[in-house]
This record gives C-alpha cells, structure tokens and sequence, in this order.
C-alpha cells in the first residue's frame, strides 16, 4: 500500500537527501564537543561554525548575529522574552498581531501576567496587519513590536519592511517570527530591517529540534537560559552538533535553489487551485491572493465538514484542517480564520493544502481527482 500523498509542508518538511549526508558523519566519526581542545573537539567546533555561515549566508547578515536555539518556539520565546526583561525599565508595553503561532501568543499571555501590556492588532479579510494599525499602537512605553513574516495556516506575507519603518523612527525593537518563510522565499534581514528573526529548521528540510535566532548587533536580549558560555554567551548548553549542521546544510541548499523552488511550488499551487475550481463551485480561497507563500493554498469548502471529509480519505492524502472539536454541540474555528471574520458556513470546510519541493505533477493530479470526487458525493450525500 502507497504512504498517502503529503501536501502539509508548513506543518514539517521531509529531510533532504543532502542534508542526512552532511550529518551522517556526525552519528558516525565526529562526536566531540565543540568545547573541548583536542583535535576531536576542534572539528566539530568547526563544523558549528560553517553552519553558521551557512544560515548567516541565507539571511544575509553576519555569523556572530546567529544563535542556534532547539527550534522556532524556543527563539520565539527567547526573543520576545529576552527584550521584554532587558527593555522593562524603559516600558513593559508589546504590540502583536491576532494571527501569531501560539510561540508567540502564548509568549505574550505569559508575559501578561507578569506586568506586561499587550496590543494584539486586527487584521483584514485577507489576514493582513495594517501598518497604520501598528503606528497607531505604538506608546512612549511600547518596547517591542512582534509580527510574523508569513502566517502559517493562510500564508499571507506581511508588510514586515513598512512596520520596521514605523518601529525605527519610535526605536521600538522589532521581532518577527520567519519559520515559515525562511527557505520559501528570498530574505535579507537588512532589507526587511528587523532587529530580531526566528527559524525553524523542520520547515526548511532539516530536521526537528533545531533552529535560529537572528540578533542584530547591538540588541540586547536577557538571558533566556543560564549555564555556560556557550554561543558566545548567550544561549547555554553543549550544541547539538548533529542538527546544526543539518541546518546549515539546509540553508545551505534553500540559497542555491530558491530561484527553482518557489517557481516549482507555485506551479503545483497554482495547478491544484485552477484543477479543483474546475471541478468544485463552493470553493473559496483564504488568505491573500498575491501577496503569500509560493507554496501554501488554504481553501473553504461551503457547508462541508472539514474534520468528516478528511477522516475519510487520510489514507489517501495527508493535510491540515482549519477548524477542529466539530461536534453536534461545539464547532471550533482557528485563531486565524476567526481574526479574518470567515463566515462559519465557509470555515467549517477550511482546508490547508502546502505543497513542498518535492511535490510532483502526477500527485496534484491525483489529489485533485481524489478531492473533486469525494466532495461532489459528500455533496450529494
């Protein structure tokens, strides 16, 4: 029996094929620690610092300015953690957005409780924050403004280099969450001038369990962990050698071959989109039309249970829901569908399509034929 076909890319990526080959000599020959001296110790110290260059390289900063962290919540939190304890003698007052990752609402809740006061932004139908909105939040005590760079579930990219523009001329301190555009689409962290920069490596084809921050020089963070020195003093712990050369490596590849990527994931984005209208007439898109990942279709189904549908075929073909806990008393929407006031009828039928390199033709095919089908007769049904 066939695996199903595999279009929930923004939920994790398969690894690439050379990246287990970067880190297959490090299960086998290369175990030392970076700390150590001795020759053992040096060639993995080395190793980390290729990696590095190699995320520094597709973010187009600085290696100082990267600290490898255990993923995209842990830089999250240390981030947004990190200025609100460093800047609370100059304000306690944060500014967000209602369609944040949980790594970061849940950040800002946390924070709450704690003496902070958050704003979290509206956005539009299209799940986009209005930079006037932004400008308009700002206080004399605001200390941090944190944005993603593109949602996860719509992907809707957001005005990252305008909100950095009204956040330098109050000098609030800017963070955005990048895990699901780092790799998708081309960054410059000067060019979208952010101070602060999440990755994640299990979006990009590396594995689970490893990530970045970006730090621009300058800014300080207050330690988020404490131990040792390590990561030139600020995130403690013997590194995880093994995955931040497999970061390294999938950074490494995602600056190669960005150009071919993003042409290649938004043909089979496209494809599947322009199959499934021809055949489907209660079909609405989510998110914004042109300004999105090259790679992520989030669609609704009108007057079609989501959760019901795809129980049906998960043999077939794997995705994300948009909504969960349907039941006969309670239907839950996401965070997200909600901020952008998606009619109930339309919501409950939201699905998140993500396409990745190594989607092919013949399996959009394949999943437009098993969708149109299965909807006309849940249809008829």
């Amino acid at each position: 029996m066939n695996p199903p076909i595999y279009l929930d890319y923004n939920a994790t990526t398969p690894h690439d094929p050379e990246v287990i080959e970067a880190m297959r000599p490090f299960l086998t020959d290369y175990f030392g620690n970076p700390s150590s001296s001795h020759w053992y110790g040096a060639q993995t110290k080395n190793a980390v610092d290729r990696a590095r260059e190699q995320v520094a390289s597709l973010l187009k900063c600085v290696p100082n300015e990267i600290v490898f962290t255990s993923g995209g919540t842990e830089s999250n939190n240390y981030a947004i953690k990190g200025i609100a304890f460093s800047q609370r003698d100059k304000g306690n007052h944060i500014i967000t957005s209602q369609i944040e990752h949980p790594a970061v609402i849940e950040v800002c809740k946390f924070l709450e409780e704690h003496g902070f006061e958050v704003s979290y932004l509206p956005v539009d139908q299209f799940g986009m924050v209005k930079v006037s909105d932004v400008e308009k939040a700002i206080t004399p005590r605001t200390i941090l403004i944190t944005i993603m760079h593109a949602n996860n579930e719509v992907g809707t990219i957001q005005p990252i280099e305008q909100i950095s523009d009204s956040a330098g001329e109050h000098g609030v301190i800017f963070h955005t969450d990048a895990a699901q555009s780092v790799g998708k689409i081309p960054i410059d962290v000067n060019e979208l001038g952010v101070d602060l920069l999440s990755v994640a490596g299990h979006k990009l084809y590396a594995p689970k369990g490893v990530g970045a921050l970006y730090v621009r020089k300058g800014v300080c963070l207050e330690k988020f962990l404490h131990g040792a020195g390590h990561e030139s003093g600020r995130r403690p712990g013997t590194e995880n050698v093994l995955e931040i050369v497999g970061l390294g490596k999938a950074c490494e590849i995602a600056a190669r071959d960005i150009v071919k990527n993003i042409k290649h994931m938004k043909q089979m984005r496209d494809k599947l989109h322009s199959g499934l209208k021809e055949t489907i007439t209660d079909i609405q898109l989510n998110g914004h039309p042109v300004d999105r990942l090259p790679n992520t279709f989030n669609v609704s189904f009108r007057g079609v249970n989501a959760n019901e549908f795809l129980a049906g075929i998960e043999d077939k073909v794997a995705v994300s829901v948009g909504s969960a806990c349907h039941s006969s008393e309670q239907i839950c929407f996401s965070p997200v569908l909600q901020a952008m006031k998606v009619d109930p009828e339309w919501a409950m039928g939201t699905v998140r399509f993500s396409v990745g390199k190594f989607t092919s033709e013949s399996e959009i095919d394949q999943v437009i034929q098993i969708f149109s089908t299965g909807l006309i007769n849940a249809k008829r049904d």
